[in-house]
């Protein structure tokens, strides 16, 4: 039966929290939950021993302190050596405190994103939760939502990102007929208003680009043999903040028909409306891709300012105009 990798490192961190002296490497493998049922007592068990490695690497990275303790005895001897977690440094700070049902939230939250692109991120983050040793409610944890990730380059780019190494990928600009090549040291992929962001090192142009995940076209390449430095510290931070001030920075102002899903949807994001009028004003980032967003309304609204995104918006209705026009034309052959 295969045990999920969450459940193991749970039960992992379990078995070196409930040891003083530390566990062998034997023990551990012959004993905890996700390695005992493939534990071969005769020998051959390379490929345990190997995964072993890595789950304690992925520990080390949730912040656990796992110690090695070498034994007196036999100095030296990796196979002699003891695994522990002392839970004095595990346990968290007196002034940080969580309730069942807090837990319970934070659990929620990381079973959301359970299973899809970023179960690493969530499998790190529910070991960590389920390791604290407060039970959550029962009736908030049994209901677990799941979310769809759409952009097909979001694994591959967070694999990426985690492996600190370079990816190649074709990315298409508004305005060009053909993507071009691009290679980039990915630093952060973040989500703002609803879209996914890569930001990194452009090596080609030789400086730093936010990309929309939604343009890249086609594979992402993840150049196994490159490797980067760290990106600056709080990089995803600052690079939310950038994304804000320009949203900030761009104002339209909509004529939405009442009643209409357009007059909904995005009433609730508007910063200011007259009812009177059916006029909303709402803040955006790219124009393009906005764009893509009104068109999609139909004549639910219409763009009173700026005269770019009007003048976008227009662009994508006659191309659907154009489109239907000549799918008649075909037709009535």
């Amino acid at each position: 039966m295969r045990i999920p990798v969450e459940d193991r490192l749970f039960s992992l961190v379990l078995a070196l929290l409930a040891t003083e002296t530390g566990l062998l490497k034997a023990e551990i493998l012959s004993t905890v939950r996700g390695y005992a049922e493939r534990y071969d007592r005769h020998g051959g068990n390379a490929n345990l021993e190997r995964q072993f490695e890595r789950d304690k690497d992925e520990i080390r990275e949730l912040g656990i302190p796992l110690e090695t303790v070498e034994s007196p005895d036999r100095p030296g001897d990796n196979q002699a050596l003891r695994y522990r977690i002392p839970k004095g440094q595990y346990d968290l700070p007196d002034e940080v405190r969580f309730t069942p049902d807090e837990l319970a939230l934070l659990g929620l939250a990381g079973e959301v994103w359970r299973g899809v692109s970023l179960s690493e991120d969530s499998r790190r983050a529910l070991t960590k939760i389920r390791g604290l040793g407060i039970e959550p409610r029962e009736p908030v944890i049994g209901y677990a939502p799941r979310l769809r990730v759409r952009d097909a380059a979001f694994e591959p780019l967070r694999m990426a990102l985690d492996r600190r190494q370079q990816v190649r990928f074709q990315y298409l600009k508004p305005g060009e007929v053909a993507p071009r090549r691009r290679r980039v040291n990915p630093y952060a992929v973040v989500l703002h208003e609803g879209r996914w962001h890569l930001h990194g090192l452009d090596v080609d142009a030789d400086g730093l680009r936010t990309f929309l995940l939604s343009r890249i076209v086609g594979p992402v390449e993840i150049l196994a043999s490159t490797s980067f430095d760290a990106p600056p510290e709080g990089v995803q931070d600052r690079i939310l903040a950038e994304l804000d001030e320009l949203r900030l920075s761009n104002a339209a102002d909509l004529a939405v028909t009442a009643g209409s899903d357009a007059e909904v949807r995005l009433g609730k994001r508007a910063v200011r409306g007259d009812e009177d009028a059916g006029v909303i004003r709402l803040h955006f980032t790219d124009v393009d891709a906005f764009a893509d967003e009104l068109a999609a309304y139909g004549p639910e609204v219409r763009v009173l300012t700026p005269e770019s995104l009007r003048d976008a918006v227009r662009d994508r209705l006659r191309i659907v105009a154009e489109a239907h026009a000549a799918t008649g034309s075909e037709a009535g052959r």
